[in-house]
């Protein structure tokens, strides 16, 4: 779903892109940058009710995603421990997101059931993540599954900012559908990975 964009995305960061490279910035900095500001935006915002302006911040830092990779590319400084390190920080930032989340199901709304699933939802997307990585070190692809992290990332977001502008269960029904996905996803990506296993040499 997201992946579709990236390329349109792509186009407009890339004057900024260019700008940070000619100031020096390194891709990395960019990289940890933006997760420290996911965190803050989704553990400040998120668990005292500020649905809405939790969602502007973490957006607004989730396009260094973007953006540290088109840097590396820029100046020729792609490496593999850029992408070493853009994607263990990923998961660190999806972590912040799921778990401001869920402490405001907790504390916030007083939903037990709802924090939850948002638990769920986190859990199994990390999983669906290291499935997949597990599976390449042994050789395998499982990179299919109907929730790749863009697609999470979406998901959440908007149900967010929609709760954030009084949309009803909108979120609720986000955290339902993503810890089902995820856990269809890892099922789709197992199957994969023990078909790739058994198959004859």
């Amino acid at each position: 779903m997201l992946e579709r964009f990236r390329a349109a995305a792509s186009r407009l960061i890339t004057p900024l892109a260019v700008f940070l490279n000619r100031r020096g910035l390194s891709p990395d900095a960019v990289t940890a940058i933006g997760t420290l500001g996911v965190m803050l935006g989704a553990l400040v915002c998120y668990p005292n009710g500020w649905l809405w302006q939790g969602t502007v911040v973490v957006t607004f830092f989730v396009l260094a995603d973007m953006l540290d990779g088109l840097m590396a590319k820029l100046s020729g400084s792609a490496s593999s421990w850029g992408a070493f390190l853009d994607s263990s920080l990923d998961r660190l930032g999806d972590g912040a997101v799921f778990g401001g989340l869920l402490l405001y199901f907790a504390y916030q709304q007083q939903e037990p059931v709802w924090a939850g699933f948002t638990l769920a939802a986190l859990i199994l997307g990390q999983l669906t993540s290291y499935v997949r990585a597990r599976a390449e070190s042994l050789g395998f692809r499982a990179d299919g599954g109907i929730a790749a992290r863009a697609d999470r990332l979406l998901i959440i977001l908007a149900g967010a900012l929609l709760a954030g502008f009084g949309v009803p269960y909108v979120l609720e029904i986000a955290v339902v559908f993503l810890a089902a996905a995820g856990l269809v996803t890892v099922g789709q990506r197992s199957r994969s990975v023990y078909r790739q296993a058994k198959a004859p040499a």
